[in-house]
């Protein structure tokens, strides 16, 4: 799907404020209602737009947030994937290139939950080695 710069412009405005009703979306644009339905129906149609979700203020999240870096074992990928899911406290996991080959981000709402979540993966079948970040203070924050 070709997206062009209205398009942009539109999913820019929905990244801000995904509740903005269509009406304010289209003033907002300079473009008529019915246009800017038709773009938004077609992005999402298209995949483009695959939802909309919430976004939780820091006092609604658990308290601590890690990243922990993940080295495994070959072809132990899937074992230690499954074993991730498991754990209510992981968020995201992402592969990487180079030294360590899994980024997993954690949530936990006390550090003997973070510590006990932490040993966990440690322990998982098929992981080498891992190295955990804190998150002290979010300096900057975009989310897409």
């Amino acid at each position: 799907m070709q997206i062009d710069e209205t398009d942009r412009a539109l999913i820019t405005l929905l990244e801000e404020n995904a509740r903005l009703p269509v009406a304010v979306l289209a003033r907002q644009m300079g473009l008529a209602r019915t246009t800017v339905q038709a773009r938004l129906d077609r992005l999402e149609t298209s995949g483009a737009v695959q939802g909309y979700a919430v976004q939780l203020s820091d006092q609604l999240r658990p308290a601590l947030r890690a990243t922990v870096l993940v080295s495994i074992e070959p072809r132990s990928g899937p074992t230690v994937l499954a074993r991730l899911k498991t754990l209510h406290e992981v968020r995201r996991v992402h592969t990487t290139s180079g030294r360590w080959d899994l980024v997993v981000i954690v949530e936990a709402a006390t550090t003997e939950a973070l510590d006990d979540v932490l040993d966990r993966i440690g322990e998982a079948k098929g992981v080498k080695g891992s190295e955990s970040l804190i998150h002290l203070a979010t300096k900057l924050r975009r989310d897409r």
